[in-house]
């Protein structure tokens, strides 16, 4: 049997956590201002928060530009299986993201890593190669937090040790955000 119960007990207590709206709608404001200064921005993150990064970027790239005629300039670092696989073969898996960043990214860009961990290596260096070129960087992480809550300017930290709970979250806080952003008039 299938414990219902106990998966929404767990996805209750992170919905109902203590400052959570505070930092959603930092998170919020955050993709706003890029959105408005016409910048990027870069989602990634490993296995379903990778999925996650995908889903959302394409919601924010048409969806949240309904009302507007235009989305927002987002691109899921997940999305092209060339260059993932080019730059795992050739620099290594660690770099996958931080070489797009590294290649495509602009001061004032936003990078938002997704991770259930936030031990990545490959999310942790996005995290390092953003804070090089200056763009501003947000973490949505779960378990401990891990390396990303510290290196990220801002994060969400979801104080639960299960990963599927942690990926449902973010896609959670996401379309939460989504639907504000069609509220929007540029």
């Amino acid at each position: 049997m299938i414990n219902f119960k106990n998966y929404k007990k767990n996805l209750n207590k992170i919905l109902e956590q203590r400052d959570l709206e505070k930092h959603t709608n930092i998170l919020f404001n955050e993709i706003k201002k890029t959105w408005k200064m016409n910048k990027n921005f870069f989602i990634c993150g490993n296995g379903g928060s990778g999925a996650n990064a995908i889903h959302i970027a394409n919601d924010f790239l048409y969806g949240a530009g309904i009302t507007n005629k235009k989305g927002l300039k987002v691109e899921a670092l997940t999305s092209n299986t060339a260059v993932l696989t080019c730059l795992a073969n050739d620099i290594g898996y660690d770099k996958v993201f931080s070489e797009q960043i590294k290649v495509k990214g602009e001061k004032n860009d936003l990078l938002l890593v997704l991770s259930g961990s936030g031990n990545s290596n490959n999310i942790i260096n996005a995290l390092k190669e953003a804070r090089k070129l200056k763009l501003r960087t947000f973490a949505i992480v779960g378990f401990s937090g891990g390396k990303c809550k510290k290196l990220a300017d801002n994060c969400i930290h979801t104080k639960i040790d299960d990963m599927q709970i942690s990926e449902d979250f973010q896609m959670i806080l996401l379309n939460m955000i989504m639907k504000e952003l069609t509220k929007i008039k540029l």
